[in-house]
């Protein structure tokens, strides 16, 4: 229909339901969204172009392609660990070079650990004498015929990413400069920043502000109110996909010493880390939605020390010593820097 030139919504079920109490066919269902679109009482969901769709369908399946191949790895992980082959808790990579010329030696019917651990490779050989250790075990035919079937099957996930990656790299040209943007954002890599852009587009003017942005990808609380009273309800539940991106960068960004750094560790200490996840991927919305809203701006990471540079030393010493004073039941004074401690009259 898009083809034919009609302007085509795509509604959320929810704002079109039929009213309770009527009957429900599909010739009441059909009259009832005629009234519904009429009289203006549904607003149309976000659609992406088609250049943005055809981008998510790559990138989506590219991250499918990814969680294949690592369950593929976890599972040939747990074939080792059954023949008592304890690799991993030497080599961080066992599918690195050093760890798959291992693997490959083991399934050609190598067995000795001393032979074995000599086809380490780099600052691998440090590790001679634990590689020897873990080698220790009881491979045989059973296992390698299987393991055999599980590195095949990861290089072929392997060849189909790569495949995919130079397929998006060919698909997302246009909008290289927006990806160059977002890539300077701590915890945004390159791969991170194509996915954003397929998720969520290059538009924003369709979102008011990056409230609506953040609110339209459900990282933010939702607003229950009855009687007065406010519910917490959590976030809603937006797409998956975008949630899953979001949170892969706030997880790096906690291990920074950065602006999105300090505000997950500020936040996870008072209120956990699960909200503290929430709260960086809201920040990350935020960021985003200015950088491709003004194709001129480039991001600059206010520091680890934002917020400290903006408290108010006295004010905040003034109302510890306010909770210390009501603990002991000392009078605390803070004067030109010094503390002095009263201790209260006997009775």
């Amino acid at each position: 229909m898009e083809a034919d030139g009609f302007e085509c919504w795509l509604v959320n079920a929810r704002d079109v339901k039929n009213v309770p109490g009527r009957p429900k066919t599909d010739k009441a269902d059909a009259v009832w969204l005629a009234k519904v679109a009429e009289r203006g009482m549904c607003r149309p969901s976000l659609v992406h172009p088609k250049p943005i769709r055809q981008l998510r369908d790559l990138t989506r399946y590219r991250r499918s392609l990814t969680q294949d191949r690592t369950r593929e790895m976890q599972r040939a992980e747990k074939l080792l660990e059954d023949a008592q082959v304890k690799l991993s808790s030497v080599i961080s990579d066992i599918f690195g070079m050093s760890g798959r010329a291992m693997l490959e030696a083991l399934i050609a019917g190598q067995r000795d650990p001393t032979v074995l651990a000599q086809l380490a490779r780099g600052s691998m050989r440090k590790k001679i004498p634990g590689v020897q250790e873990a080698l220790r075990g009881f491979f045989t035919d059973h296992h390698a015929r299987i393991l055999r079937m599980m590195l095949d099957n990861i290089d072929r996930l392997t060849a189909q990413i790569t495949a995919l990656d130079t397929t998006i790299e060919e698909v997302i040209a246009p909008f290289a400069a927006q990806v160059a943007q977002l890539d300077e954002v701590t915890g945004i890599g390159r791969t991170a920043a194509q996915d954003l852009i397929a998720e969520i587009g290059v538009d924003m003017s369709r979102f008011p502000s990056d409230a609506h942005l953040v609110s339209w990808a459900k990282f933010c609380p939702q607003v229950h109110e009855s009687a007065g009273r406010r519910k917490n309800k959590g976030r809603g539940k937006g797409s998956p996909w975008l949630a899953a991106i979001l949170g892969n960068i706030a997880a790096t960004a906690t291990r920074t010493d950065s602006f999105l750094g300090a505000r997950y560790r500020r936040i996870a200490r008072r209120r956990g880390k699960q909200k503290a996840i929430v709260a960086v991927g809201n920040s990350v919305l935020v960021i985003v939605y200015h950088l491709l809203s003004d194709p001129t701006l480039r991001f600059g990471d206010p520091g680890a020390d934002h917020y400290q540079s903006r408290i108010n030393k006295e004010r905040r010493a003034r109302n510890l010593a306010t909770q210390l004073q009501a603990v002991t039941g000392q009078r605390i004074i803070i004067r030109d820097g010094k503390v002095a401690i009263i201790e209260p009259e006997a009775a």
